[in-house]
């Protein structure tokens, strides 16, 4: 038997001892997990970011605990079973992927992209093209899968370019609105549509918006870091530094941390 399948059943029936007899499992709900399961999601992503393969695995496996979980409630309540959960991802595979299981023909990685959005829409009745996107997300996150979905259905730059002229002209927008007195709440609409863009033109040079601002904060926080140790090495907390040594140690820090 295949290992995988193996290891799969195990689980499951781990599963099932740990919800009929243990006093914490047996009385969690979809809801109680919920918020640990954000925040299993956010411990993969920075185990991705930080490029730690072991750590990767532990929490795909700790996902994989709360997918098991969430199916055994379902089963329970009568809705679903973990079986109904792996067939109904397999069949949405299937519909979307004609160029692998049926005779559509694609040249590369966006048109598939493209396509996954256009048989979402026509093959399975979608109403809006952003029903996809969860309210609920980060904004940067948001804003870049927005327009990845619009994208998907033509409306978009022609090309980098082309986006990056947009940002251009936002920038231009919010200078003219901060010349403004009085005028905070359009001061705030032109940067939103600045960042909006800018967010939009990463997707024109292959860059996850999210993911570079995160690994700009860890680089933040890095330099910081040497900063504040270079103050303390020399008896100093960082609050009583002048600028000019700040500057210092900042550029020092450039290089010492990457």
């Amino acid at each position: 038997m295949d290992e995988r399948l193996i290891a799969f059943k195990r689980l499951l029936d781990i599963m099932d001892k740990v919800r009929a007899n243990c006093p914490w499992d047996s009385v969690q709900t979809i809801e109680s997990l919920r918020h640990l399961t954000i925040e299993e999601t956010y411990e993969l992503s920075q185990a991705i970011l930080n490029d730690d393969l072991n750590e990767v695995k532990k929490e795909l496996g700790d996902l994989m605990l709360h997918i098991v979980f969430y199916s055994k409630i379902g089963e329970e309540k009568g809705a679903f079973d973990v079986a109904d959960v792996l067939n109904g991802i397999c069949e949405k595979m299937i519909v979307r992927h004609p160029h692998i299981f049926g005779n559509e023909k694609v040249e590369d990685a966006k048109q598939v992209s493209e396509n996954w959005e256009k048989i979402k829409l026509e093959r399975e009745h979608n109403r809006s093209v952003l029903g996809g996107v969860p309210e609920g997300l980060p904004s940067l996150l948001k804003a870049y899968r927005m327009h990845q979905k619009t994208a998907g259905v033509g409306f978009r730059w022609r090309d980098a370019e082309q986006a990056w002229s947009k940002v251009e002209e936002e920038k231009k927008e919010l200078f003219a609105e901060l010349e403004k007195p009085d005028n905070q709440r359009n001061i705030e609409s032109e940067y939103g549509d600045l960042l909006f863009a800018l967010v939009v033109y990463g997707i024109y040079i292959d860059v996850n918006p999210d993911d570079a601002l995160e690994k700009t904060d860890m680089k933040f926080r890095q330099r910081f870091g040497y900063l504040e140790q270079k103050a303390s090495e020399n008896g100093k907390g960082v609050q009583n530094l002048d600028i000019q040594e700040m500057i210092r140690y900042w550029n020092e820090a450039k290089t010492a941390v990457k």
